[in-house]
Protein backbone atom coordinates (compact mmCIF):
# COMPACT_ATOMS: atom_id res chain seq x y z
CA UNK A 1 0.00 0.00 0.00
CA UNK A 2 0.94 3.68 -0.74
CA UNK A 3 0.72 6.23 2.06
CA UNK A 4 -2.86 8.20 1.48
CA UNK A 5 -0.70 11.43 1.95
CA UNK A 6 2.15 10.60 -0.73
CA UNK A 7 -0.90 10.11 -3.09
CA UNK A 8 -2.68 13.52 -2.68
CA UNK A 9 0.30 15.31 -3.15
CA UNK A 10 1.24 12.68 -6.19
CA UNK A 11 -1.67 12.31 -7.95
CA UNK A 12 -0.52 12.97 -11.54
CA UNK A 13 2.46 10.43 -11.05
CA UNK A 14 0.07 8.00 -9.97
CA UNK A 15 -2.07 8.28 -13.17
CA UNK A 16 0.87 7.48 -14.59
CA UNK A 17 1.99 4.71 -13.38
CA UNK A 18 -1.56 2.89 -13.03
CA UNK A 19 -1.55 3.11 -17.17
CA UNK A 20 1.53 1.80 -17.36
CA UNK A 21 0.97 -1.31 -15.16
CA UNK A 22 -2.33 -1.93 -16.99
CA UNK A 23 -3.42 -1.50 -13.26
CA UNK A 24 -7.80 -0.63 -13.00
CA UNK A 25 -8.09 2.75 -10.52
CA UNK A 26 -9.74 5.84 -10.73
CA UNK A 27 -7.20 8.20 -8.42
CA UNK A 28 -9.63 10.97 -8.56
CA UNK A 29 -12.84 8.83 -7.35
CA UNK A 30 -10.24 7.50 -4.47
CA UNK A 31 -9.35 11.24 -3.69
CA UNK A 32 -13.35 12.07 -3.52
CA UNK A 33 -13.74 8.89 -1.62
CA UNK A 34 -10.51 10.65 0.99
CA UNK A 35 -12.01 13.71 1.49
CA UNK A 36 -15.41 12.56 2.53
CA UNK A 37 -13.97 9.66 4.86
CA UNK A 38 -11.65 12.62 6.01
CA UNK A 39 -14.92 15.16 6.74
CA UNK A 40 -17.18 12.82 7.95
CA UNK A 41 -14.27 11.85 10.81
CA UNK A 42 -13.95 14.87 11.86
CA UNK A 43 -17.40 15.86 12.57
CA UNK A 44 -17.85 12.19 14.46
CA UNK A 45 -15.30 12.78 16.66
CA UNK A 46 -16.53 16.96 17.18
CA UNK A 47 -19.64 14.56 17.71
CA UNK A 48 -18.09 12.34 20.07
CA UNK A 49 -16.41 15.47 21.83
CA UNK A 50 -19.90 17.05 22.90
CA UNK A 51 -21.02 13.84 23.78
CA UNK A 52 -18.63 13.27 26.40
CA UNK A 53 -19.04 16.74 27.84
CA UNK A 54 -22.87 16.58 28.58
CA UNK A 55 -21.90 14.83 31.38
CA UNK A 56 -20.09 17.40 33.37
CA UNK A 57 -22.81 20.09 31.72
CA UNK A 58 -25.49 18.10 33.05
CA UNK A 59 -23.73 18.20 36.75
CA UNK A 60 -22.71 21.98 36.01
CA UNK A 61 -26.68 22.94 35.35
CA UNK A 62 -28.11 25.74 37.00
CA UNK A 63 -31.71 24.38 37.11
CA UNK A 64 -33.73 22.05 35.79
CA UNK A 65 -34.85 23.69 32.62
CA UNK A 66 -31.24 24.03 31.86
CA UNK A 67 -30.61 20.55 33.02
CA UNK A 68 -33.21 19.31 30.26
CA UNK A 69 -32.25 21.47 27.46
CA UNK A 70 -28.63 19.82 27.82
CA UNK A 71 -30.29 16.41 27.82
CA UNK A 72 -32.22 16.75 24.62
CA UNK A 73 -28.67 18.29 23.23
CA UNK A 74 -27.03 15.04 24.33
CA UNK A 75 -29.86 13.09 22.48
CA UNK A 76 -29.44 15.04 19.41
CA UNK A 77 -25.90 14.36 19.62
CA UNK A 78 -26.45 10.59 19.78
CA UNK A 79 -29.21 10.53 17.22
CA UNK A 80 -26.31 12.06 14.81
CA UNK A 81 -24.15 9.77 16.03
CA UNK A 82 -26.44 6.94 14.95
CA UNK A 83 -26.22 8.46 11.31
CA UNK A 84 -22.62 9.46 10.78
CA UNK A 85 -21.53 6.13 12.02
CA UNK A 86 -22.93 3.71 9.44
CA UNK A 87 -21.82 6.41 6.78
CA UNK A 88 -18.60 6.73 7.74
CA UNK A 89 -18.27 2.75 8.12
CA UNK A 90 -19.30 2.36 4.20
CA UNK A 91 -17.08 4.93 2.88
CA UNK A 92 -14.47 3.48 4.95
CA UNK A 93 -14.96 0.51 3.45
CA UNK A 94 -15.14 1.96 -0.11
CA UNK A 95 -11.79 3.54 0.64
CA UNK A 96 -9.78 0.66 1.94
CA UNK A 97 -11.03 -1.67 -1.26
CA UNK A 98 -9.57 1.18 -3.47
CA UNK A 99 -6.21 1.78 -1.70
CA UNK A 100 -5.42 -1.94 -1.64
CA UNK A 101 -5.30 -1.57 -5.34
CA UNK A 102 -3.27 1.57 -5.69
CA UNK A 103 0.01 0.04 -7.36
CA UNK A 104 3.74 0.82 -6.06
CA UNK A 105 5.67 3.43 -7.91
CA UNK A 106 8.20 2.58 -10.31
CA UNK A 107 11.99 2.67 -10.52
CA UNK A 108 13.20 5.08 -13.60
CA UNK A 109 15.11 2.15 -14.94
CA UNK A 110 11.67 -0.12 -15.43
CA UNK A 111 11.17 -0.62 -18.77
CA UNK A 112 7.66 0.45 -20.10
CA UNK A 113 5.52 -1.98 -21.89
CA UNK A 114 2.53 -3.95 -21.24
CA UNK A 115 2.96 -7.65 -21.55
CA UNK A 116 6.38 -10.08 -20.72
CA UNK A 117 6.88 -9.20 -24.84
CA UNK A 118 8.42 -6.20 -23.39
CA UNK A 119 10.28 -7.56 -21.04
CA UNK A 120 14.59 -6.40 -21.44
CA UNK A 121 17.21 -8.48 -21.71
CA UNK A 122 20.31 -7.02 -20.12
CA UNK A 123 22.42 -10.09 -19.39
CA UNK A 124 22.95 -13.22 -20.57
CA UNK A 125 26.46 -15.76 -19.74
CA UNK A 126 26.93 -19.22 -20.22
CA UNK A 127 28.18 -21.52 -23.61
CA UNK A 128 24.56 -23.45 -24.87
CA UNK A 129 25.44 -26.79 -25.02
CA UNK A 130 26.14 -28.47 -28.79
CA UNK A 131 25.33 -32.11 -28.40
CA UNK A 132 26.63 -34.66 -30.97
CA UNK A 133 23.53 -36.71 -30.40
CA UNK A 134 20.11 -36.51 -30.48
CA UNK A 135 19.40 -35.10 -26.27
CA UNK A 136 16.09 -35.92 -24.34
CA UNK A 137 14.09 -33.83 -22.90
CA UNK A 138 13.93 -34.58 -18.59
CA UNK A 139 10.91 -36.20 -18.83
CA UNK A 140 12.56 -39.12 -21.24
CA UNK A 141 15.85 -38.92 -19.05
CA UNK A 142 14.16 -39.10 -15.88
CA UNK A 143 12.28 -41.98 -17.10
CA UNK A 144 15.74 -43.89 -18.65
CA UNK A 145 17.41 -43.25 -15.12
CA UNK A 146 14.56 -43.96 -13.25
CA UNK A 147 14.53 -40.91 -10.88
CA UNK A 148 11.28 -39.35 -12.44
CA UNK A 149 7.63 -41.04 -12.63
CA UNK A 150 4.79 -38.46 -13.63
CA UNK A 151 2.65 -41.40 -14.77
CA UNK A 152 2.11 -42.56 -10.93
CA UNK A 153 2.24 -38.84 -9.92
CA UNK A 154 -0.34 -38.07 -12.13
CA UNK A 155 -2.36 -41.38 -10.92
CA UNK A 156 -1.61 -40.23 -7.05
CA UNK A 157 -2.22 -36.37 -7.07
CA UNK A 158 -3.87 -36.17 -10.15
CA UNK A 159 -2.89 -33.18 -12.72
CA UNK A 160 0.75 -32.11 -12.77
CA UNK A 161 1.78 -34.65 -10.17
CA UNK A 162 4.59 -36.23 -9.78
CA UNK A 163 7.26 -38.51 -8.12
CA UNK A 164 11.23 -37.93 -7.82
CA UNK A 165 12.98 -41.39 -7.07
CA UNK A 166 16.51 -42.81 -6.36
CA UNK A 167 19.45 -40.31 -7.25
CA UNK A 168 16.66 -37.46 -8.46
CA UNK A 169 15.96 -37.34 -5.24
CA UNK A 170 19.88 -37.19 -3.96
CA UNK A 171 20.23 -34.31 -6.64
CA UNK A 172 17.05 -32.40 -6.04
CA UNK A 173 18.41 -32.04 -1.97
CA UNK A 174 21.67 -31.42 -3.29
CA UNK A 175 19.96 -28.21 -4.91
CA UNK A 176 18.35 -27.67 -1.57
CA UNK A 177 21.20 -28.21 0.61
CA UNK A 178 23.86 -26.31 -1.46
CA UNK A 179 21.60 -22.99 -2.24
CA UNK A 180 20.96 -23.09 1.98
CA UNK A 181 24.62 -22.93 2.44
CA UNK A 182 25.25 -20.53 -0.20
CA UNK A 183 22.98 -18.22 1.63
CA UNK A 184 24.79 -18.33 4.75
CA UNK A 185 27.72 -18.15 3.43
CA UNK A 186 26.55 -14.87 2.13
CA UNK A 187 25.41 -13.88 5.13
CA UNK A 188 21.97 -14.32 5.73
CA UNK A 189 20.23 -16.16 8.46
CA UNK A 190 18.26 -19.40 7.76
CA UNK A 191 14.74 -20.71 8.84
CA UNK A 192 12.04 -22.91 7.82
CA UNK A 193 9.30 -20.96 8.24
CA UNK A 194 5.84 -21.94 8.72
CA UNK A 195 4.10 -23.14 5.29
CA UNK A 196 0.46 -23.16 6.69
CA UNK A 197 -0.65 -19.39 7.06
CA UNK A 198 -3.27 -16.60 8.14
CA UNK A 199 -5.03 -14.89 5.17
CA UNK A 200 -3.47 -11.86 6.87
CA UNK A 201 0.25 -13.16 6.10
CA UNK A 202 -1.06 -13.41 2.08
CA UNK A 203 -2.62 -10.40 1.80
CA UNK A 204 0.37 -7.80 3.87
CA UNK A 205 2.43 -9.17 1.02
CA UNK A 206 0.34 -8.91 -1.88
CA UNK A 207 -0.34 -12.91 -2.78
CA UNK A 208 -4.04 -11.83 -2.68
CA UNK A 209 -5.36 -9.52 -5.12
CA UNK A 210 -7.52 -7.71 -3.19
CA UNK A 211 -8.43 -7.78 0.56
CA UNK A 212 -9.98 -11.13 0.67
CA UNK A 213 -8.92 -14.58 -0.44
CA UNK A 214 -10.64 -14.90 -4.21
CA UNK A 215 -10.36 -18.19 -5.39
CA UNK A 216 -11.18 -17.54 -9.15
CA UNK A 217 -7.64 -15.11 -9.34
CA UNK A 218 -5.02 -16.07 -6.62
CA UNK A 219 -3.15 -18.70 -7.03
CA UNK A 220 -3.39 -19.94 -3.24
CA UNK A 221 -4.79 -23.19 -1.87
CA UNK A 222 -7.07 -22.62 1.10
CA UNK A 223 -7.06 -25.29 3.47
CA UNK A 224 -10.56 -26.60 3.44
CA UNK A 225 -10.57 -28.42 6.75
CA UNK A 226 -11.12 -26.72 9.99
CA UNK A 227 -8.65 -25.91 13.03
CA UNK A 228 -8.60 -26.07 16.39
CA UNK A 229 -7.55 -23.16 19.00
CA UNK A 230 -5.32 -23.56 21.84
CA UNK A 231 -8.09 -23.94 24.47
CA UNK A 232 -9.69 -26.69 22.35
CA UNK A 233 -12.28 -24.66 20.56
CA UNK A 234 -12.94 -23.97 16.81
CA UNK A 235 -10.98 -21.44 15.07
CA UNK A 236 -12.29 -19.29 13.00
CA UNK A 237 -9.58 -18.55 11.19
CA UNK A 238 -9.21 -19.23 7.07
CA UNK A 239 -5.45 -21.07 6.44
CA UNK A 240 -3.79 -21.30 3.45
CA UNK A 241 -0.63 -22.56 1.78
CA UNK A 242 2.28 -20.81 0.99
CA UNK A 243 3.08 -20.38 -2.46
CA UNK A 244 7.33 -19.37 -1.36
CA UNK A 245 8.62 -18.62 2.31
CA UNK A 246 8.83 -15.19 0.94
CA UNK A 247 5.01 -14.69 3.06
CA UNK A 248 6.11 -15.94 6.22
CA UNK A 249 9.30 -14.61 6.45
CA UNK A 250 8.62 -11.41 6.12
CA UNK A 251 5.90 -11.90 8.45
CA UNK A 252 8.11 -12.52 11.20
CA UNK A 253 8.45 -8.87 12.04
CA UNK A 254 4.99 -7.95 11.09
CA UNK A 255 3.64 -5.22 14.00
CA UNK A 256 7.28 -4.86 15.05
CA UNK A 257 9.53 -1.77 15.75
CA UNK A 258 13.02 -2.18 14.51
CA UNK A 259 15.92 -0.06 15.52
CA UNK A 260 18.31 1.14 12.52
CA UNK A 261 21.19 -0.51 13.69
CA UNK A 262 19.90 -3.67 13.10
CA UNK A 263 19.05 -3.28 9.60
CA UNK A 264 19.33 -4.67 6.94
CA UNK A 265 18.11 -7.76 8.53
CA UNK A 266 18.74 -10.68 5.67
CA UNK A 267 16.63 -14.09 5.93
CA UNK A 268 16.64 -17.50 4.02
CA UNK A 269 13.86 -19.42 3.91
CA UNK A 270 13.97 -23.35 2.85
CA UNK A 271 10.10 -24.38 2.62
CA UNK A 272 7.89 -26.98 0.34
CA UNK A 273 5.53 -24.72 -1.92
CA UNK A 274 2.07 -24.74 -3.14
CA UNK A 275 0.54 -23.31 -6.35
CA UNK A 276 -2.92 -23.63 -7.44
CA UNK A 277 -1.45 -22.46 -11.09
CA UNK A 278 -5.06 -21.60 -12.14
CA UNK A 279 -3.53 -18.51 -14.42
CA UNK A 280 -1.95 -21.45 -16.30
CA UNK A 281 -4.28 -23.98 -17.55
CA UNK A 282 -2.89 -25.07 -20.78
CA UNK A 283 0.46 -24.05 -20.65
CA UNK A 284 3.80 -26.47 -19.46
CA UNK A 285 1.51 -29.35 -19.06
CA UNK A 286 3.78 -32.15 -19.33
CA UNK A 287 7.20 -32.31 -17.15
CA UNK A 288 7.78 -30.55 -14.33
CA UNK A 289 8.26 -26.71 -15.43
CA UNK A 290 5.14 -26.08 -13.90
CA UNK A 291 3.68 -28.12 -10.31
CA UNK A 292 1.64 -27.67 -7.94
CA UNK A 293 4.33 -28.14 -5.36
CA UNK A 294 7.83 -27.98 -4.89
CA UNK A 295 10.53 -27.21 -2.63
CA UNK A 296 12.60 -23.71 -2.65
CA UNK A 297 15.29 -21.88 -0.95
CA UNK A 298 14.42 -18.08 -0.88
CA UNK A 299 15.86 -14.96 0.48
CA UNK A 300 14.23 -11.82 1.52
CA UNK A 301 15.95 -8.39 3.18
CA UNK A 302 13.83 -5.67 5.37
CA UNK A 303 15.99 -2.59 4.49
CA UNK A 304 15.93 1.40 6.09
CA UNK A 305 14.14 3.30 3.79
CA UNK A 306 17.10 4.34 1.24
CA UNK A 307 16.10 4.24 -2.11
CA UNK A 308 19.45 3.97 -3.37
CA UNK A 309 20.50 1.48 -0.73
CA UNK A 310 17.52 -0.77 -1.77
CA UNK A 311 18.37 -0.97 -5.52
CA UNK A 312 22.27 -1.79 -4.08
CA UNK A 313 20.84 -4.75 -2.14
CA UNK A 314 18.48 -5.57 -4.80
CA UNK A 315 21.63 -6.06 -7.55
CA UNK A 316 23.77 -7.95 -4.76
CA UNK A 317 20.51 -10.38 -4.76
CA UNK A 318 20.81 -11.11 -8.18
CA UNK A 319 24.39 -11.91 -7.68
CA UNK A 320 24.25 -14.00 -5.77
CA UNK A 321 21.60 -15.71 -8.28
CA UNK A 322 23.89 -15.67 -11.23
CA UNK A 323 26.45 -17.13 -9.53
CA UNK A 324 24.33 -19.95 -8.04
CA UNK A 325 23.63 -20.47 -12.20
CA UNK A 326 27.37 -20.32 -12.97
CA UNK A 327 28.06 -22.50 -10.37
CA UNK A 328 25.50 -25.06 -11.49
CA UNK A 329 27.23 -24.69 -14.47
CA UNK A 330 23.72 -23.31 -16.37
CA UNK A 331 23.67 -20.87 -19.08
CA UNK A 332 21.38 -17.91 -18.53
CA UNK A 333 20.19 -14.73 -18.93
CA UNK A 334 18.75 -11.98 -16.51
CA UNK A 335 15.29 -10.41 -17.73
CA UNK A 336 14.55 -6.71 -16.21
CA UNK A 337 10.63 -6.74 -15.88
CA UNK A 338 8.24 -4.40 -17.48
CA UNK A 339 5.73 -1.87 -16.09
CA UNK A 340 2.90 -4.60 -17.65
CA UNK A 341 4.20 -7.58 -15.99
CA UNK A 342 5.89 -6.78 -12.74
CA UNK A 343 2.71 -6.83 -10.64
CA UNK A 344 1.58 -3.65 -8.65
CA UNK A 345 3.12 -4.29 -5.46
CA UNK A 346 7.16 -3.96 -7.64
CA UNK A 347 8.82 -1.45 -7.59
CA UNK A 348 12.14 -2.80 -9.42
CA UNK A 349 11.55 -6.72 -10.66
CA UNK A 350 14.02 -8.70 -12.78
CA UNK A 351 13.85 -12.24 -13.46
CA UNK A 352 16.68 -14.95 -13.52
CA UNK A 353 16.52 -18.02 -16.81
CA UNK A 354 18.47 -21.09 -17.42
CA UNK A 355 18.60 -22.61 -20.73
CA UNK A 356 16.51 -25.32 -21.60
CA UNK A 357 17.51 -27.40 -24.26
CA UNK A 358 14.02 -29.35 -24.03
CA UNK A 359 12.32 -25.91 -24.85
CA UNK A 360 14.89 -24.61 -26.86
CA UNK A 361 14.72 -21.41 -24.52
CA UNK A 362 15.41 -20.05 -21.48
CA UNK A 363 13.33 -20.75 -18.45
CA UNK A 364 12.62 -18.66 -15.46
CA UNK A 365 14.53 -20.44 -12.26
CA UNK A 366 14.31 -17.05 -9.98
CA UNK A 367 12.31 -13.30 -9.81
CA UNK A 368 14.29 -10.59 -7.59
CA UNK A 369 11.32 -7.64 -6.41
CA UNK A 370 11.78 -4.33 -4.53
CA UNK A 371 8.40 -3.39 -3.14
CA UNK A 372 9.93 -0.38 -1.26
CA UNK A 373 7.55 -0.04 1.93
CA UNK A 374 4.71 -1.42 -0.08
CA UNK A 375 4.62 -4.96 1.72
CA UNK A 376 5.77 -3.38 5.01
CA UNK A 377 2.71 -1.07 4.95
CA UNK A 378 0.36 -3.67 4.90
CA UNK A 379 2.55 -6.20 7.74
CA UNK A 380 3.23 -2.74 9.78
CA UNK A 381 7.20 -3.40 10.19
CA UNK A 382 8.68 -0.15 10.92
CA UNK A 383 12.11 0.64 12.62
CA UNK A 384 13.49 4.06 14.69
CA UNK A 385 16.05 5.66 12.17
CA UNK A 386 18.83 7.51 14.49
CA UNK A 387 16.59 10.50 14.82
CA UNK A 388 14.00 8.95 16.86
CA UNK A 389 11.39 8.98 13.49
CA UNK A 390 9.46 6.00 12.80
CA UNK A 391 9.42 4.76 9.35
CA UNK A 392 8.58 1.82 7.49
CA UNK A 393 11.11 -0.80 6.29
CA UNK A 394 11.96 -1.77 2.51
CA UNK A 395 11.00 -5.03 1.86
CA UNK A 396 13.53 -7.27 -0.83
CA UNK A 397 13.11 -10.63 -1.85
CA UNK A 398 14.79 -12.67 -4.37
CA UNK A 399 14.45 -17.06 -5.68
CA UNK A 400 17.95 -18.44 -4.64
CA UNK A 401 16.84 -21.87 -6.15
CA UNK A 402 13.40 -24.27 -6.57
CA UNK A 403 13.85 -27.55 -6.93
CA UNK A 404 12.14 -28.43 -10.01
CA UNK A 405 13.55 -26.05 -12.43
CA UNK A 406 17.39 -25.77 -12.06
CA UNK A 407 16.64 -30.02 -11.52
CA UNK A 408 15.25 -29.65 -15.53
CA UNK A 409 18.10 -27.43 -16.56
CA UNK A 410 20.73 -30.05 -15.20
CA UNK A 411 19.09 -32.99 -16.29
CA UNK A 412 18.93 -31.16 -20.28
CA UNK A 413 22.30 -28.96 -20.03
CA UNK A 414 24.60 -32.19 -18.45
CA UNK A 415 22.97 -35.13 -20.44
CA UNK A 416 25.67 -37.13 -21.84
CA UNK A 417 25.65 -39.35 -25.17
CA UNK A 418 25.69 -42.84 -22.76
CA UNK A 419 22.17 -41.16 -21.45
CA UNK A 420 23.97 -40.71 -18.03
CA UNK A 421 23.95 -36.74 -16.38
CA UNK A 422 27.07 -35.52 -14.82
CA UNK A 423 26.28 -33.74 -11.31
CA UNK A 424 27.81 -30.20 -11.01
CA UNK A 425 30.75 -30.31 -8.93
CA UNK A 426 29.51 -28.19 -6.23
CA UNK A 427 26.84 -30.30 -5.73
CA UNK A 428 28.75 -33.84 -5.25
CA UNK A 429 29.23 -33.72 -1.69
CA UNK A 430 26.00 -34.09 -1.00
CA UNK A 431 25.30 -36.94 -3.36
CA UNK A 432 25.92 -40.07 -2.04
CA UNK A 433 29.56 -41.39 -2.03
CA UNK A 434 29.99 -38.19 -3.40
CA UNK A 435 28.58 -38.95 -7.02
CA UNK A 436 29.58 -37.72 -10.14
CA UNK A 437 27.12 -39.03 -12.36
CA UNK A 438 23.86 -40.39 -12.55
CA UNK A 439 23.55 -43.52 -14.94
CA UNK A 440 21.53 -46.13 -16.31
CA UNK A 441 20.89 -49.05 -14.37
Amino acid sequence: MLDIKFIRENREELKKVIKDKNANLDVEQLLELDRKRVKILREIEELKSMKNSINDLIMSAKDQTERKEIIEKGKEIKSKLEIKDPEFKKIQKAFDDMMVQVPNIISSDTPIGSSEEDNVEVEKNGKIPKFDFEPNDHIQIGKDLDILDLEKGAEVSGYRGYYVKNEGVSLMMALMMYAINKMIEKGFSPMIPPTLVKGAVLFGTGYFKSKEYNESVDEIYQVASGDKESDGSSSKEKKFLVGTAEPSLLAYYSNEVLKEKDLPIKLCGYSQCYRSEIGSYGKDTKGLYRVHEFMKVEQVILAKADINESIKLQDEMVAITKEIHEELGLPYRVLQICTGDMGLGKYRMFDLEAWMPSRNGYGETGSASNFLDWQARRLNVKYVDKNGNKKHVYMLNNTVLPSPRPFIAILENHQQADGSVIIPEVLRKWMPSNLDKISKK
